[in-house]
Formats: structure tokens, sequence, C-alpha cells
């Protein structure tokens, strides 16, 4: 059957899982009363939660008697690890651009690696329905974007569609009939090439993903360069340095149909599968014929940029909420995850209780995280930290970000002033139409950490900032951190309103009424930059004049809940973040205060 291999790239929320669910539709991969879920490939909770997608996932649509397998892919640059593996698979890309926000950074971070890769991408200029739509800039933006990036002629040549792929149609010209999704099938027909085949006998496919399943254990995929398969072959692993892994019997090969993995009982050249059979063969490496030694050029990954000490939970409410808690555990876990995860590093530390992980930026590492203590796992998590690296001249560098803020023109100024103190360097300013702005920063990752959550209060939740690794630059210096004490238990119990109500006068706090308390867990925020420690389970003293029944209805203010991420953005150096399946607590990294005392005079 004549292949095509496509990837759909585009900024976050654009609209990529939305276009494949309109593909898969139109090219009837589900039965007429078939039940879809809506963005049918974000299968994941975590992805389904936050509207975002996580992990590629490939799927595949026969039209006019060809396949087209397509990859979906993240448009977070946090799983750009992701975005870079795919792309080697396949022959084509769609870049998709919305029709009022035009290129985007992670636009430009997936399309800089499908360009080099000598990609000739399809523009689908998407959301065209929209009332503030702007097409005509857009397009004009696109152009400057692919001339920015140094694409060669035949890249600037690019064949461009307007459509809407939550309505369903695509047209070659903004004004062109809406009816379905066609055109966008005869482009991809005719302007993508089949893959390259080498018609040399040996079987060999680079793995780009790697899954575990619980029946069938670890799955990679990836597209067959050379030869044919079928399933009992004996096949090896090669390193990128051609250093043989592993050699391996295929249990299975299974090939994308519609939205599920189907086994077949021979997989042909160019097509995209996954097989199983192997234990320690990873993404990068070459799987190939036993007699074959040379291993396919692969992608580096971009290096981490953040790193994150996990520990067990040594909390006195340890072990009460899940059934993870072991050191054991989480360092089997975290290896499996590094396994399938190129992105993530993961390394022991002089304590055997804690692992340092690293990875691309807070989202990836918080989604960890949230995993984990939804499979049951418990864990005290450090404050986040850049990673810094030494030049030829051995001074300093450290990461550094292109930010690019979307907002309101009466917030620039306090955005602007903030971004300042972070160290960041404003590098553009420019209208974006009906009273909006955009700005854009080039801003020291470290000075990025938890300034989300501010963020959106500075701008009263309208404002949309988009961050994207830049590269290394000489360290910054220092940046101010958070200015505010907390308020520290010195009992273990249940909090009591009456200790609650008259601590509210301090500052805010974090826990209300009747919530589980231990030494040296922060209940809440003082409003002075000094720590306070407080008694949240102190109740009133009882005398023979006044009765106990009287003046006990106190109001405490709702107490601000805070979210993983913003736990992980708050905490200071000496402080960690309790997380177990139902609670995310904040506490002193040491609990006793005489302990505390002593590290700090260390």
């Amino acid at each position: 059957m004549d292949l095509r291999n496509i990837a759909i790239i585009a900024h976050v929320d654009h609209g990529k899982t939305t276009l494949v669910d309109c593909l898969l539709q139109q090219a009837g991969a589900f039965r007429e009363n078939q039940k879809i879920a809506e963005r049918a490939l974000d299968s994941n909770d975590l992805e389904r939660e936050r509207g975002i997608t996580i992990l590629a996932k490939c799927t595949s649509v026969e039209r006019d008697g060809i396949r087209i397998n397509i990859v979906d892919t993240p448009g977070h640059a946090d799983f750009g690890g992701e975005v870079e593996r795919i792309l080697s698979m396949v022959d084509g890309v769609v870049v998709l651009v919305d029709a009022a926000e035009g290129p985007m950074p992670q636009t430009k971070f997936v399309l800089s690696k499908a360009l080099s890769l000598g990609l000739r991408p399809i523009v689908f200029i998407n959301k065209v329905d929209r009332p503030e739509q702007e097409a005509d800039r857009v397009h004009n933006e696109i152009f400057d974007l692919f001339a920015a990036l140094d694409a060669d002629e035949s890249q600037l040549d690019f064949p461009v569609l307007f459509g809407s792929s939550k309505e369903g149609w695509c047209a070659y010209d903004i004004e062109g009939q809406r009816e379905n999704m066609s055109p966008l099938f005869d482009m991809v027909r005719e302007h993508v090439s089949p893959p390259e085949i080498q018609n040399d006998g040996d079987f060999r496919m680079l793995a780009t993903t790697l899954e575990v399943d619980p029946y069938l254990g670890r799955l990679l995929t990836g597209r067959i360069v050379a030869g044919r398969l079928k399933p009992n072959a004996t096949l090896k692993a090669l390193g990128r340095d051609a250093s043989v892994i592993e050699e391996a019997r295929v249990t299975k090969v299974l090939a994308f149909r519609g939205l599920e993995r189907v086994g077949v009982e021979e997989a042909e050249p160019g097509d995209i599968v996954a097989i199983a059979g192997f234990e320690s063969a990873t993404v990068a490496d070459t799987i190939c014929d036993t007699n074959y030694g040379v291993p396919i050029p692969s992608q580096p990954i971009d290096p981490p940029t953040l790193a994150m000490t996990f520990s067990i939970n040594d909390s006195p409410l340890a072990g009460q909420d899940g059934d993870k808690v072991t050191s054991r555990m989480i360092w089997s876990r975290l290896k499996r995850e590094a396994e399938g995860n190129v992105a993530i590093r993961i390394s022991e530390t002089d304590s055997q209780n804690a692992f340092e992980v690293a990875g691309r930026g807070e989202l990836q590492l918080a989604v960890l995280i949230e995993t984990m203590r939804r499979e049951g796992y418990e864990l005290s998590i450090s404050r986040p930290r850049v990673l810094f690296k030494e030049d030829e001249a051995g001074s300093r560098i450290e990461p550094v970000e292109e930010v690019m803020i979307d907002l309101d023109q009466e917030f620039s100024g306090v955005v602007v002033e903030k971004m300042n103190k972070r160290k960041g360097t404003l590098q553009d300013m420019r209208p974006s139409g009906a009273g909006k702005q955009r700005l854009t920063f080039i801003a020291p990752s470290r000075g990025l950490i938890g300034y989300h959550g501010e963020f959106l209060t500075d701008t009263r939740g309208t404002g949309i900032m988009n961050r994207l690794f830049n590269g290394y630059e000489p360290f910054k210096g220092e940046i101010e951190t958070r200015r505010t004490g907390v308020m520290i238990s010195t009992e273990t119990g249940k909090s009591v309103p009456y200790a609650l109500w008259n601590l509210e006068e301090r500052g805010a706090l974090f826990i209300g009424a009747g919530m589980p308390v231990y030494q040296g867990m922060i209940i809440g925020e003082h409003a002075r930059g000094l720590d306070l420690e407080v008694n949240p389970t102190k109740t009133k003293q009882l005398t023979n004049i006044r009765a106990s029944g009287k003046d006990d209805a106190v109001t405490l203010t709702t107490a601000t809940t805070m979210s993983l991420e913003q736990s992980l953005a708050y905490i200071a150096d000496d402080e960690l973040v309790e997380v177990t399946p139902s609670a995310i607590r904040i506490r002193k990294r040491y609990l006793d205060p005489h302990e505390r005392k002593r590290e700090a005079r260390k």
C-alpha cells in the first residue's frame, strides 16, 4: 500500500489533537454510531484535565488507497524531547497556526527542528471561523518566521490551507468552499513524499518512543527504514556508538490502524510499527538484523535545565495515605520513567533516601510528580534549581529562556518591572490589536521559577505567558526570592478554629480547621520577613467565670489552597513539599526547631 508519514506540529492550544480527531472521523476510522471522546488521542487523565498533549501518539487513516500515518506531537517546550525524536520518523509536517495568535514560541521551536531535518512543511492556518482572526497577517508572519529560521527555497515555497478543525473543513483560500478536509488529504498525497526505503534486505529501524505495556512489556515504536519484519524474528539492538545492547526475539509486531494498535503478520518498509520483546533497548537505539552493524544516526537530545530532589516522605503523617513509601519503590519507579522519557535524567545522591531528577522544566517535573502521587506514591520534593555549566574560559553560564507575553496594555508596566527584577531583558514590545500588547524577553530560567502564579495575579488572569529554552548565557547575578516568612506549627495534632482565628491577623493561612498538622509543618505565610512559630492546636482556656459554649462561633477566612506547581514555586531552599495521593503540604526540611537553628548557623 502507498504510504505517507506526517507529524502535526503546533504551539499548545492551537488545535492539533482536534484536527487529528477530525481527520479520523472523515477518513471513516470510526463507525457512525461509535461514541468517541473529544480529543480522542489525549488518552491520559492528566492530558484531559490540563487540556494538553504530553506524550506523542501515533494513529493512521486510509484515504483513496493511501495509508497516512499521523503523529500528534506535544506542544509544550517541556516535552520537546518527544518532538525531536518524532520528526526523524516522518517525511512531512503539517504546521498548524492559530489565525488570531499567529506563530508562537513553540511553533518556532518545533519548526526549526523540522526545517533542519530538511522536511517541507504544509501550513494550516486554523480557527479562521473566529471573529478575531487575522489570517492574512498570520500568513505573512509565518513567511517571516520561515525566513528567520533559514528555510531553503523549496521550504519557503510552502503550500497554505485555511480552515477550522473544530468545524471540520479547510480550503485553499480564505473565501473558498467550506465543505470538508479533502484539500488537506489531497495536499498530503501530492506534497509529502513516500518514505525512502533502502532495498538491501537487512531489517533496521530507529526506536523513537518507548512505553511499557502491562501484558507485552516494553514496546519500541519507530519507522522501518529497510527490510520486512515478522513476529518471532531474532534481532539485535545497537547503541549510538555501534555497541550491541542485546539480542532478542520479537514477540509481537503492532501496526497503527485508526486509534488502535493491531498485531500484524508482516510489517513492510516505511511503515511505523511498535515491537515487543526487548528488555534493555531504549529510545535512539537501532533495532536491526543480527548480521548488520551500523547504527542509524539519531538526534542528540537537548540537555535538562532544571533539577529537583525526590526523597521519601519522613513526616509524622507518612504512610497514612499512600502505599508506596520506600526509597526502593521510588527509585525503581524513577528508573522506569527515565527509560521511556529521554528528556529526564535521574541520579542517586549522598543520601540513600533521596534522588536527583533533572528535566526540561517545571511543568514536565510537575506532571511526573502528579502521575506518581496518583499511583499511590508518597514523596518529599525540594525546591527546583537550575543546572549551571561552565564555558571554555571556566566562567559560570546558566540556561536562559525566550518569554513571549500577551496581555492587556494596562498591565504591561507591572510585568516589565517584575521581569526586570528577575533579570529579564526586554527584546521587543509591540501592539497586537484590541488594546493588547506582545512583550518578548530573554530571561534566566532561575528567575522564572515560581513567576507564573504571580504573573496571573498581576494581569488579573488575562495574561498568556509562553516560554522556550534559548541557550546558555553568562551568570546574571543574584535574584531576589520570596520576601515573606512562614508560620510553622510547633505542635502535632488537629488544627482548631479558635487558634486559627487568632493567627489570621499574622498572614494568609494554608490550612482550614480540623486539618492534621505536625511540628515543623508550614501552615501559613507570615506577613513579615521572619519565620514565626505558632500553635494551631491551641484551644480556649476555660475558667469558672466563662461558660465553655460562649463565643465559640468564630468565622474563619477561607484558606489559600496551593496547587502542586504553586507549592513547588513557593518553597525556599530549607523547605520541602510533602506529596501524598490525597494531600499536598509544605514543611520545613528539618522539623525539629533546634535542628533548624543548628543548620541555619552552619
